[in-house]
């Protein structure tokens, strides 16, 4: 017990005090949970944010040893008490539930599923998703492969957490058009367990020129035609270091890329996406907490 109560007191008191400084916009980053997932919560409050996402384990490793009551009750406790909502884990990016390799689609379901059985664990609402790389057998099969398999991870972990699947940039055999999702929501027998994630910068780069107002209406409006507005329940707000429609995904910290950062600005007043988590996933951590002072004072 001592490993993760240790501190509590001193945890809990700075938590009361950032809470009380935050606004309420739903603004955060990705952020640490190294020595403990508990410690994240604190690192969030301390730069600002009111929402935030993590790992819960390393984003670059298939599975990793279940996590402890001890843990499991020790985040939840300094959650409670933090005033962040809408929280996130984002998957690892090894899951691919969409590759031709029968192998590595098996594996990429049971991973999948361990990790939203973490997710059910801290009561986190939100696990994001890369939808997953056709690797050569084409869209149609693939997106048939990741609606199957979805279903499949669903079945072995019922709770209430969804899964957002997050746009991508385009590139290579990546799956993650608007029409793509489209699709695999449409192929569930799951539906009201997806979700999306759309990312500024992955947008951008497939072809959504987000920093004009023409460009991001029209964005905003294919969006809520082919999905629709009530599946888009977190933005990854990220500049892109790539040029509009490069179709490669280079993040960039904000007002250092090529989008616009008026872009940013019309995402915080968009009222469609006031309650809507928005995090930061820029390039340099250290960045953050004027990052997030950037975009709140958007708002």
């Amino acid at each position: 017990m001592g490993r993760y109560y240790s501190t509590k007191k001193i945890i809990l008191k700075k938590i009361e005090r950032n809470t009380m400084k935050n606004k309420e916009t739903l603004v955060g980053a990705h952020i640490s949970a190294a020595g403990g997932l508990y410690k994240s919560v604190e690192r969030a409050l301390e730069i600002g944010c009111t929402t935030m996402q993590i790992f819960t384990k390393s984003n670059r490793s298939w599975f990793a040893p279940a996590l402890t009551h001890e843990e499991i009750e020790a985040f939840k406790q300094v959650m409670k008490n933090s005033g962040l909502s809408k929280i996130m884990v984002h998957s690892s990016y090894l899951i691919n539930l969409a590759a031709s390799n029968t192998e590595v689609r098996n594996k990429s379901i049971t991973s999948l599923a361990k990790e939203l059985g973490r997710c059910q664990d801290l009561e986190i609402p939100y696990l994001v998703l890369h939808p997953g790389s056709h690797t050569g057998s084409g869209d149609e099969l693939g997106i048939n492969h990741i609606a199957k398999n979805l279903d499949t991870v669903f079945e072995k972990v019922p709770g209430k957490t969804m899964i957002l699947l997050e746009t991508m940039a385009g590139q290579g055999t990546n799956i993650g058009s608007f029409a793509h999702i489209k699709s695999i929501i449409e192929q569930t027998e799951n539906k009201d367990r997806l979700g999306v994630c759309l990312d500024t910068c992955h947008v951008f780069a497939a072809g959504y020129n987000i920093g004009t107002p023409t460009g991001y209406e029209e964005m905003m409006d294919e969006f809520c035609k082919t999905i629709g507005i009530r599946r888009l329940k977190a933005l990854h707000l990220n500049d892109s270091k790539m040029p509009w429609g490069s179709k490669r995904d280079r993040h960039a910290s904000l007002g250092e890329g090529e989008i616009a950062q008026t872009a940013f600005k019309r995402i915080m007043q968009d009222e469609r996406l006031v309650n809507v988590p928005k995090i930061l996933e820029t390039p340099d951590p250290a960045k953050y907490p004027d990052e997030i002072k950037l975009l709140k004072s958007f708002t």
